[in-house]
């Protein structure tokens, strides 16, 4: 959590409760990943609206906080949007290159 504050960047912005609930988008979207995992739906828009959102507060710590805050077995897909919105770089090389994309979520991106 203080992770998150030190990185907490929205000019809106008043209270905890606005802070608390840009934090809950990290929940709604491993909800989302998850029922894509059980069920086979993907809302590849909602997901990435939640994510976009996530990296105009929290900026760069955006990555390490989803890859705190979400299951193992969700990596791969978050990694396929996050491959999409172009924000895992080449360096410095970290354990988020040894996860290998899920392939449906980049061809359903990729048709966008």
């Amino acid at each position: 959590m203080l992770f998150a504050i030190k990185f907490y960047d929205n000019p809106q912005s008043v209270t905890r409760e606005d802070f608390e609930s840009d934090l809950k988008r990290i929940r709604y979207v491993k909800r989302l990943l998850k029922r894509y995992q059980n069920n086979g739906e993907l809302k590849v828009h909602l997901i990435l609206n939640h994510l976009i959102i996530l990296f105009n507060v929290f900026n760069e710590a955006t990555v390490p906080l989803l890859f705190y805050n979400l299951d193992e077995e969700l990596w791969p897909a978050i990694k396929s949007f996050l491959i999409f919105l172009n924000r895992v770089h080449e360096n410095p090389k970290t354990k988020v290159h040894e996860i290998e994309a899920d392939e449906y979520c980049l061809q359903q991106l990729k048709e966008l």
